[in-house]
């Protein structure tokens, strides 16, 4: 597999923590999984990108379909320890943080720039939700032309029938589905 780089999205304490209220169900599940795949990149010293969604106090920068819920819930706020990655899967240095305020991880973001800087042409995909971020960053990474491998098993949502109905629309477009141990053996 050519130039790779890992995507780990929306792993923070307001999307993962027990009592959030913004909890994804499967977030606590996949934590192993998404650790194991992160110490397989530190190993072979390739790129890993910690994607955050974080807003300002204000959720002046909330999508419109969002805003109400913010004004009840803030979530993500930045400087907030909600806004923080878990600490499982806290950055070290030379790893990269990008901040986002839409689903996509390419939207308004550097992210497709510093991809291109760095020559990758593989994504692989972990986090969550399922349906949402994983799911809007994956078809957006499709249509700017890279190769996107989700890894089922580190990635996670509400539910499991959720979960694997957006995995199979994913596969349709021509993402690449694999299992932790499936990958490693791509990835040699």
């Amino acid at each position: 597999m050519e130039h790779p780089a890992l995507l780990i999205i929306d792993m923070q304490n307001d999307f993962v923590r027990e009592g959030a209220h913004l909890r994804v169900a499967q977030a606590d599940n996949i934590i192993p999984k998404i650790r194991d795949v992160l110490n397989y990149f530190r190993a072979k010293n390739f790129p890993v990108f910690h994607i955050l969604r974080v807003h300002r106090s204000d959720g002046s920068d909330v999508e419109i379909t969002r805003k109400n819920l913010f004004k009840r819930l803030p979530y993500a706020v930045a400087g907030s320890s909600g806004a923080q990655e878990i600490s499982e899967l806290a950055p070290i240095p030379g790893e990269y943080v990008i901040e986002k305020i839409r689903m996509s991880a390419f939207i308004g973001t550097e992210l497709d720039l510093m991809l291109r800087t760095l020559g990758i042409t593989v994504l692989i995909v972990t986090g969550v939700q399922t349906p949402n971020c994983i799911r809007t960053t994956s078809f957006d990474a499709i249509a700017l032309n890279y190769q996107v491998i989700l890894v089922k098993d580190a990635t996670g949502a509400q539910s499991e029938e959720i979960h694997q109905a957006n995995v199979r629309d994913m596969e349709n477009i021509g993402i690449r589905i694999m299992d932790v141990q499936a990958l490693f053996k791509n990835l040699k």
